[in-house]
């Protein structure tokens, strides 16, 4: 089953972010999405459900300290993948 993958513009704004300040992180962005959008829990990405006030979110790596974090969300009677925003630990957590 293939996710669709759905940007929010927190997501849109912090990618930007990041390919600007670091544009060699670009592939690793690229694949990750593709394997997220065929496989949420392959375990290159570490999947793991958040805590907290984060805690109807998930997270995934895409590098050493960048981190992914989405939702599992409902678009045109299909299951999607809403993403919420990108960065490092610290930034989004």
């Amino acid at each position: 089953m293939t996710f669709v993958l759905l940007r929010s513009s927190a997501f849109i704004r912090s990618s930007r972010k990041i390919l600007k300040n670091l544009p060699q992180t670009a592939q690793n962005i690229q694949n990750t999405l593709e394997l997220l959008s065929t496989d949420p829990f392959d375990t290159q990405l570490r999947t793991h459900k958040l805590k907290g006030e984060l805690q109807d979110l998930w997270a995934c790596s895409a590098g050493y300290d960048l981190r992914i974090i989405f939702q599992f969300v409902e678009h045109e009677k299909t299951q999607a993948i809403l993403l919420e925003s990108i960065g490092t630990h610290d930034e989004v957590y």
